[in-house]
């Protein structure tokens, strides 16, 4: 038996440590075995990502990359947590939205979700989908609201929810020092979702009857949804709430209230995404950035900031929605490692109209999951050190603050909003980021890749918008393909069969199988459907195997040797078969008999599009 010396053993004590030199070297010839020629540090830059805002994600992160001390959880800066537990004690606080107008129906649904694992309630009240304020004591009959924090969204008008949730209050005999939760009042996020001039001088009113009867309540949230969904980047979201935040902060202190009081009475709000560690520091990157605001206005201690987190509805899909459960599990993981103090899961279904009871159940166990099974909130910022995030966390930040200062110089948050400026701004985002999906960079399971155009459609009872015309839009990932898949499904509808594509696959399965996957995916994408002969075909049984496969159009799957030498013939008999249009998976190259190729990379939409087009389809 081997006895270790009592000071311990190192591991790799005999093993040199290599240089970033060395390492490099190695990527390059994995690279060049790839057929990819770069040398040098162009070697590491080939297996970088590009994230928005000008950040990037390198493949090797050193000490070297360490960032400047992000200081303790529940101190300034506050990086690591506004508590110096985190959420250790009882985990983050596990807020269900509903938007039901039934006041019996949203009774049924509250209770429900406060008996299996919810802890706050988000409720819309008031204007489309949302209860009627006379309902508000119907919905609530039976929730303990001194137990049951609440968390308002009463649009444009928050004034008589906001006044019968307090009459409610004192009707059930609860303390004002008893109620909690937020009354989200948020006049700049209301302009910004409906292009409405609003008054912040209601927020005004509500901050100080808050602040000096009811310290459980906060009156304002920062919203930065409108922005997130409108397309924004995490740096553009993160500008906007600040200068959000800001603006309130003037409101609040120019009324009287010390800087300190002020802070106490705003909830921020912002998305989490399926990008688990861009999530994480968004959400530390955010405390950073408003301690520092804090900091600014002479009260460094009130810079702990109340963080709200909301899954991305912008990542939601409707097709495949079963896909949405694993986006919302990250979003909901990067959240929850990012120290959000509330986290809401959307149902998977939340696109497609009103989450059913199956929907919100798998919604509520997800943070359930996380925290009972999983143990994420058991470490205070787990992901702390990571050279990383720490650096992800640092780069973000400083994105974030350019962006607020341009904001600040061009007036501030309600001044860029009425000019148009964040508006331009976020259309522009959303235009470079469109063309990633295009171009499936950016890929969505169920939707870009990997479609479905068997599965079975999921229904749900249709949901009003809450949106109004002449606020910033509302954009999704999937809107290009969803808008494709639908034109696919108005032909089945009107003719019993979708639009075809025949794959010509030349050669045995080991050349053309790669090439045929890849043609199949994009067509589905576009809801054309791919038919294809048993077996391989060439010049003399092109012409037969298309006509039997009963489609307009056909693809070549080959490899590029096979291309060069029967592409042509084998295009030619297609052509004399019927075959209105030819297709090459493949780059452009000497191939002659193509019409179009189609390749990684190419405007999948622009393709898609035009042949439907040209097909007929509406």
């Amino acid at each position: 038996m081997t006895v270790l010396p009592a000071d311990g053993l190192s591991l790799a004590a005999e093993f040199p440590d290599p240089s970033h030199d060395q390492w490099q070297s190695l990527v390059v010839g994995v690279l060049r075995r790839s057929g990819k020629e770069v040398t040098g540090p162009a070697a590491e830059e080939a297996l970088s990502t590009a994230l928005g805002d000008g950040l990037t994600a390198r493949p090797l992160y050193t000490s070297a990359d360490a960032s400047a001390d992000p200081g303790l959880p529940g101190f300034a800066p506050f990086t690591r947590g506004s508590r110096a537990t985190g959420n250790t004690k009882d985990g983050w606080d596990v807020r269900q939205r509903h938007a039901l107008a039934d006041p019996v129906r949203l009774n049924e649904a509250l209770l429900g979700d406060l008996e299996n694992g919810v802890t706050s309630l988000w409720l819309s009240v008031g204007g489309p989908g949302g209860v009627p304020v006379a309902g508000l004591d119907r919905a609530l009959d039976g929730v303990l609201l001194d137990l049951a924090p609440l968390a308002l969204d009463a649009g444009s008008d928050p004034g008589p929810a906001v006044r019968e949730l307090l009459r409610l209050h004192e009707a059930r005999g609860i303390a004002k020092e008893a109620a909690r939760g937020t009354l989200g009042v948020d006049p700049l996020g209301q302009r910004a979702r409906t292009g409405a001039e609003t008054d912040e001088a209601e927020a005004v009113h509500w901050a100080l009857l808050c602040s000096r009867e009811y310290p459980g309540l906060r009156a304002l949230a920062v919203d930065a949804l409108p922005y997130h969904e409108a397309g924004g980047s995490a740096a553009e979201e993160l500008g906007l709430s600040l200068a959000t935040g800001v603006a309130y902060l003037r409101a609040l202190t120019g009324a009287g209230l010390s800087v300190e009081e002020a802070c106490a009475q705003l909830e921020f709000r912002y998305a989490a995404t399926a990008d688990q560690f861009l999530t994480i520091a968004k959400f530390r990157a955010a405390r950073r950035l408003w301690a520092r605001v804090a900091e600014a206005c002479g009260a460094p201690e009130a810079g702990a900031q109340r963080q709200h987190a909301v899954t991305s509805p912008v990542m939601m899909t409707r097709r495949d929605p079963w896909v949405n459960m694993l986006r919302t599990t990250l979003a909901c993981l990067g959240a929850g490692v990012g120290g959000a103090d509330s986290v809401t899961v959307l149902p998977f279904d939340h696109a497609l109209g009103l989450p059913d009871a199956f929907a919100r159940r798998i919604a509520r166990n997800t943070s359930t999951i996380l925290m009972e099974e999983s143990h994420l909130a058991r470490v205070t910022d787990p992901a702390g050190g990571s050279w990383y995030v720490e650096r992800l966390t640092e780069e973000l930040a400083a994105a974030s603050w350019a962006f607020f200062q341009e904001i600040e110089r061009a007036g501030g948050q309600a001044a860029a909003l009425r000019s148009g400026m964040v508006g331009e701004r976020l259309a522009a985002t959303w235009a470079a980021r469109s063309k990633d999906l295009a171009r499936r960079k950016e890929p969505v399971t169920g939707v870009s890749e990997f479609p479905d155009l068997a599965e079975r459609p999921v229904e749900r009872e249709f949901a009003p918008s809450a949106a109004a015309g002449g606020g910033l839009p509302q954009v999704r990932r999937d809107e290009a393909f969803e808008a494709l898949r639908a034109r696919s499904d108005r032909h089945l509808a009107s003719t019993g069969s979708r639009p075809k594509v025949f794959l010509a696959a030349l050669g045995p399965a080991a050349v053309h199988t790669a090439r045929a996957s890849f043609a199949a995916n994009l067509f589905l994408a576009g809801g054309i459907e791919p038919v294809h002969a048993p077996v391989p075909v060439d010049a003399s049984t092109a012409a037969a195997a298309f006509t039997a496969g009963g489609a307009s159009i056909a693809c070549l799957c080959s490899t590029d040797t096979l291309y060069a030498e029967q592409a042509e013939t084998v295009a030619a008999a297609l052509r004399g078969a019927g075959a209105q249009r030819i297709f090459l998976a493949g780059r452009p190259g000497e191939y002659p008999g193509a019409d179009v190729h189609v390749f990684a990379g190419c405007d999948v939409v622009a393709v898609l599009s035009s042949e439907l087009d040209r097909m007929g389809v509406a």
